[in-house]
């Protein structure tokens, strides 16, 4: 007889129930060959005995093994391996050398997205977070927005509504919007134009599968949004740099390249481009949609913060003026209301919005339907507008209280232009202040920096007055000590 009392580990301090540590123990000795098909087992009593346990405990185990095919039980004869299973090599029990199953790395061939994986450098937060451009949370209508969550979740008619059509968004959500953007950005669309996503992040990702692949091009600024770079050089398409200076993307350039290349697809950001924060002029905004008729190219419009223009009032959307079709329109209410609320939308001609959403049900098979027709509900009663109007004023404020602070104590050390809108600052370090040393202090988190120009994001809306000056304070130390 084998030694039972050495095959079968039982942790009484382990969460995991005995019974069941029994029962892996035994399938564990199975699969390494230790047990043989038809090897008989100890009986419930003896083996109780063997290890200090109920027989109870015991029988439940069996009981498990048996009900998932690993051994076979003739009541008041015996209890035996299953001849079904395999005959393995036996291996050397050892303990010691027990390693648990996902501390392996998985062996097998598979597609590596990244091969410089950022690790956290402490389990520990920061003190001083810089994110990229965030709103403040805490000036969100949250409050409302769960309250009409819970409303709906408890009504039979709003249950049903919020489960059908998500793959798209729900009807309540995208006839909202249609109305509200048609308002607000002069585009003239039904809700069939309207695909709701997981944040602008997945509508970039769709429109790029669809309209991109090998052997294709698509033109974006320099510097841009790493993640949009990304999910195009997944579909195999080569990526054309362009410069972006004060006046946003050089529609100059986007010519030149045209005339040599067939460009499949512009991505701009036409309101506070990421990351910089320059807003595409007008004169340039008429020569890509120029271009784009002639070179019948797709443009894909990131208007990511378009909400958020503070010395003047915003610039019609270049999807809100005459065009073919063409035009990717691309927006998100993570802006808005919170990051944390994954809730974005693409507006483009029909049958392309069918093609995205039927690509969308392969990955994810729809998003949450009463949050959806919550966020509905703030448009309609017009609580959106008047949170925007409440934003747009404070976050102002804090633009030009920030601009103060960094003039009365960075000016030795960054450079900046005032941003006319958005949530951030771009802000470029001096030479002899390399950002890498500001990378490398573990208190401090910078979410955007770019050590190529030198420079990172300053997000300014999710921070009060009080947050902003204990941060240019932080940051005015660190510099002071380079």
């Amino acid at each position: 007889m084998l030694p039972f009392e050495h095959i079968i580990n039982i942790d009484k301090e382990n969460k995991i129930a005995v019974y069941r540590q029994i029962a892996v123990s035994i399938i564990t000795a199975i699969r390494n060959g230790v047990l043989k098909p038809r090897y008989h087992l100890p009986g419930t009593r003896e083996l109780s005995k063997a290890l200090g346990i109920h027989r109870k405990t015991v029988i439940a185990a069996y009981d498990e093994l048996h009900a998932q095919g690993w051994i076979t039980i003739i009541p008041r004869k015996y209890t035996a391996v299953s001849d079904h299973i395999p005959l393995l090599k036996p291996q050397r029990w050892n303990a010691a050398d027990a390693v648990p199953s996902y501390e392996n790395s998985f062996s097998l061939p598979f597609r590596r997205i990244d091969e410089e994986i950022e690790k956290s450098r402490s389990g520990l937060l920061p003190e001083i977070i810089i994110d990229d451009g965030h709103p403040d949370v805490r000036l969100s209508p949250i409050d409302e927005l769960l309250k009409t969550y819970r409303s709906y979740t408890s009504k039979r008619h709003t249950i049903k509504n919020a489960n059908i059509g998500t793959e798209q968004g729900t009807s309540r959500l995208r006839e909202e919007l249609a109305h509200y953007l048609c308002e607000t950005r002069g585009l003239t669309i039904s809700s069939e134009n309207i695909l709701i996503t997981h944040g602008a992040q997945m509508s970039i990702y769709l429109a790029a599968q669809l309209i991109l692949g090998p052997d294709t091009y698509v033109i974006v600024g320099s510097p841009n949004y790493p993640a949009a770079n990304a999910a195009f050089e997944q579909t195999g398409a080569k990526l054309i740099e362009v410069p972006v200076d004060e006046n946003g993307i050089n529609t100059e350039d986007v010519e030149l390249i045209c005339k040599k290349k067939k460009i499949s697809a512009v991505y701009v950001i036409p309101h506070h481009h990421y990351p910089t924060t320059v807003t595409l002029s007008a004169a340039r905004r008429m020569k890509l949609q120029e271009l784009a008729a002639t070179y019948s190219f797709a443009i894909i419009e990131d208007d990511y913060d378009y909400d958020y223009h503070y010395n003047s009032s915003p610039y019609l959307p270049l999807a809100g003026s005459g065009h073919n079709g063409n035009i990717i329109y691309i927006g998100s209410f993570s802006k808005i209301l919170d990051p944390s609320l994954r809730i974005g939308f693409m507006v483009a001609p029909t049958n392309f919005i069918e093609q995205c959403t039927a690509l969308r049900k392969i990955i994810d098979v729809g998003g949450d339907g009463y949050m959806q027709n919550a966020v509905a509900f703030l448009i309609r009663e017009g609580e959106l507008k008047r949170h925007l109007k409440k934003a747009k004023k404070i976050y102002h404020q804090r633009r030009d209280f920030l601009d103060g602070l960094l003039k009365n104590r960075l000016s030795p050390y960054i450079s900046y232009a005032l941003p006319s809108g958005g949530m951030a600052f771009w802000i470029r370090l001096s030479p002899e202040y390399p950002v890498r040393h500001l990378i490398e202090i573990p208190q401090l988190k910078i979410l955007r920096t770019d050590e190529k120009l030198n420079a990172f994001r300053f997000g300014f809306a999710s921070m009060d007055e009080k947050e902003l000056e204990i941060t240019v304070d932080f940051l005015k130390t660190a510099l002071d000590r380079f």
